[in-house]
């Protein structure tokens, strides 16, 4: 199964009991030492003993970046200076037995690979301009690289600041190690600044702060990091090489942005609500219970042992202060109820689970199920109380995925909330009231968020689509395509709106259709197309992520969206007149897996 694939974790590392400890590295102390204009520093590259899990988790022996002096870490030191300073870098190779490639210590931007091959116990110096600003990269590679293993915590940030800048922001690295333990099963650590999930730093904040981020991927795998609760604005995006730093016009607002392997992106958010949040990599895989080396162990309060056995990985948790906030008064709600539950088996999946609204006076069958769920249409700004009814076999919880809401409704048990209000899982037989009110019109999700990897893969997702005041959903122009997977085989069985075929779709000449997208797989980019025999049509994006593009953003292109796990989009197409068309979903450079007939008449 692809949970093997991606993260279960079976068994201790090697013995390290004998090698230095390694110190999880915040990234809030630049290494080195500056003189006049330039910054030196001397790295080694030495085995120590990581755990990533805490002083009382499991052990792996692993090459780690040390500065000089002082103790091993993952990530690397943080090598940060301002533009127009030099770097003097000395690296050392403390391996025994294994020659190391390092690379990434060059002035940016680069045009390409730079790199510095040291043999075992030898070093080499290196001076360079630091470059332009930006957030870059350094890492090693030992030996010969092979595939299966994953050696990616030899690595470390590079962050150029402008000359004269005060940075208030953090630095988050993403670190994997990893091997297989058999033809199925991995053995994974997955780490932000270190540690992993519930071990990791808690972000505390205040409403009303701005947060900035620089984000650094150094791993081989590409990274969906979805924000609970707000919007970030996306400022800058870097391939590692070099660092584009996005005009006012061209900055984005998203829920989730995908960090491809090697890759940086710099963020800034303010909460304006307080709670306990949440800020992850939407890969489910990298964020499950399952995704840790070893048994979970006691940290802190109970509800955040409780909430590290459901999750662990690429996880931050957030709590912000209320910082004189006052709950705004709400009216008159209106009142949905929304059922979970299991019926007859169907497709792939072990079970069929799925969200059922409440349509009328009579609650719908209990063994019914939609997959996905009912598109749940509600109106901006008009207060709506969704009443989970739990008719599962098991606990269950549902996260409002995109959403503005109060952090006690966002769905995550055992942690949304503040202070000793804390929501809990939706035992079997009882209800929960979610309190929504939508800032604005959009395409969102909600999904469970609990035992994600049966409940999700077995339907229990769907899209929420918020209307503007006065007007009404109308499935004649307003089109909803919801990916997600069939059962947790691999590779993954993909179904959009819960098959693998699409019943054939007439659309009206010279009227606008819009196109809700979603992708809410446990992992996997989607590329949505619609085209005619001749290539791809025109069509208009119109939104990301719920929110609106502003006009500068909002253009017309070929009809083709790639949209990574917890992303939406909007786009509008204006027919230019009968035809037939096909709307395709694939993943990018495989076959289509998905095909609807569009006619246009």
């Amino acid at each position: 199964m692809l949970a093997g694939v991606f993260g279960l974790a079976l068994a201790h590392g090697p013995d390290a009991s004998s090698l230095p400890n390694v110190k999880p590295n915040d990234n809030r102390h630049p290494a080195g030492r500056i003189r006049h204009d330039t910054v030196r520093v001397t790295l080694a590259v030495r085995m120590a003993t990581w755990k990533p899990e805490g002083d009382a988790g499991p052990a792996i022996a692993v090459p780690a970046f040390a500065e000089e002096g002082k103790a091993p870490q993952v990530p690397g030191p943080l090598l940060r200076t301002a533009a127009g300073t030099v770097i003097d870098a000395t690296v050392r190779n403390d391996l025994s037995d294994s020659t190391i490639t390092v690379r990434g210590l060059a002035t940016r931007p680069a045009t390409g690979a730079d790199s510095l091959v040291i043999a075992p116990g030898e070093s080499s110096r290196i001076v360079f301009p630091a470059g332009a600003p930006g957030t870059y990269l350094y890492y090693a590679e030992v030996g010969r690289q092979d595939t299966l293993m994953e050696r990616e915590q030899l690595a470390g940030a590079l962050v150029v600041d402008s000359a004269g800048a005060s940075p208030g922001d953090r630095v988050f690295v993403i670190n994997i190690w990893g091997e297989p333990v058999d033809a199925v099963h991995r053995r994974n650590a997955l780490a932000i600044n270190g540690r992993s999930f519930p071990y990791d730093e808690r972000i505390e904040a205040r409403v009303g702060d701005t947060l900035r981020w620089r984000l650094v991927n150094a791993s081989l795998r590409p990274h969906p990091m979805h924000l609970h609760g707000f919007y970030f604005d996306v400022y800058a995006r870097g391939n590692g090489l070099a660092d584009t730093i996005f005009s006012p016009a061209d900055r984005r607002m998203v829920v989730t942005e995908g960090l491809l392997p090697r890759s940086t992106a710099s963020i800034v958010w303010s909460p304006d609500r307080p709670g306990n949040w949440l800020f992850h990599c939407h890969l489910m895989f990298h964020a499950l219970g399952d995704a840790r080396l070893g048994v979970l162990k006691e940290h802190g309060h109970e509800r955040e042992h409780d909430l590290g056995r459901h999750m662990a990985g690429l996880v931050l948790g957030i709590s912000v202060a209320p910082r004189g906030w006052r709950e705004p008064p709400r009216g008159t709600a209106r009142r949905l109820r929304l059922f979970a539950q299991e019926g007859a088996r169907h497709g792939r999946a072990p079970r069929a689970m799925g969200f059922v609204l409440q349509h009328g006076d009579a609650a719908p069958a209990p063994d019914s199920v939609e997959v996905p769920g009912t598109v749940l249409t509600l109106t901006r700004g008009e207060p709506t109380d969704v009443t989970v009814i739990n008719r599962l076999d098991e606990p269950t919880a549902v996260h409002w995925h995109g959403l503005e809401l109060e952090s006690y409704s966002d769905g995550v048990a055992w942690w949304s909330g503040y202070g000793n209000r804390v929501a809990p899982e939706i035992q079997p037989g009882d209800s929960f009231i979610a309190h929504l009110t939508l800032r604005r019109a959009g395409t969102f999700i909600y999904h469970t968020h609990l035992n994600d990897l049966e409940q999700l893969t077995s339907g229990m997702y769907g899209a929420l689509v918020a209307l503007e005041p006065g007007h009404a959903f109308d499935p004649a122009t307003d089109h909803v395509y919801v990916a997600g997977w069939d059962g947790d085989e691999d590779p993954p069985h993909i179904v959009i709106n819960g098959d693998s075929v699409g019943p054939p779709l007439d659309l009206a000449a010279g009227v606008v259709h819009r196109f809700r997208l979603v992708n809410i797989g446990m992992a996997a980019l989607v590329r949505f197309s619609l085209s005619s025999d001749s290539g791809l049509v025109i069509w208009r994006r119109v939104a990301r992520d719920g929110a609106d593009l502003p006009p500068q953003q909002s253009r017309l292109g070929p009809a083709a969206i790639v949209l990574a796990v917890g992303q939406t989009a909007d786009a509008t197409f204006l027919p230019p007149g009968p035809g037939r068309y096909r709307l395709t979903a694939q993943r990018p450079g495989l076959p289509a897996f998905w095909e609807q007939t569009v006619t246009v008449r």
